[in-house]
């Protein structure tokens, strides 16, 4: 049985080292595989609380917030097609990051999805959850969850 194609990789970015790094393996992927490759960023909602009962979420991000992950995809896509990927997109939405990905990857089919780890310790993934782990257990392409390469003092 052969290797599975990757006609469509989709990468998730947030600015981060780790969505940079998802970001570069995605593109060499893409490059190798000859793939197109779509490049997604979520400018989030921020619950605002006004009540100790329950938080308001605005229906939009600030404008600035949008801006910010609108540049980061311009730069991944620039970023992309100079380090050899022939057919690169970029799309920013606004949301709850966790559902964003999986309605983009419902409404947009990939053969794989790249995203960052934040390498959140035991207790912190506990507490704050997991976008990755979030998003692997609800999208039915591949998932590749970029990590930081261990070190000696790890």
């Amino acid at each position: 049985m052969g290797l599975p194609p990757f006609a469509r990789i989709t990468v998730a970015i947030d600015g981060s080292r780790m969505g940079q790094l998802a970001l570069d393996l995605a593109t060499d992927l893409a490059r190798r595989y000859q793939s197109d490759l779509a490049i997604i960023a979520v400018a989030p909602l921020q619950p605002v609380y006004v009540s100790s009962a329950e938080p308001w979420v605005p229906t939009e991000a600030p404008e600035a917030e949008t801006n910010f992950y609108r540049g980061i995809v311009d730069k991944a896509v620039r970023d992309a097609v100079a380090g050899g990927v022939t057919s690169a997109t970029g799309t920013c939405l606004e949301g709850v990051v966790v559902d964003e990905i999986i309605a983009h990857v419902e409404k947009h089919p990939t053969d794989l999805l790249v995203l960052g780890s934040r390498g959140l310790s035991t207790a912190k993934r506990l507490l704050l959850g997991s976008v990755s782990d979030a998003v692997s257990h609800h999208v039915t392409c591949p998932v590749l969850i970029a990590r930081a390469p261990r070190t000696s003092t790890d």
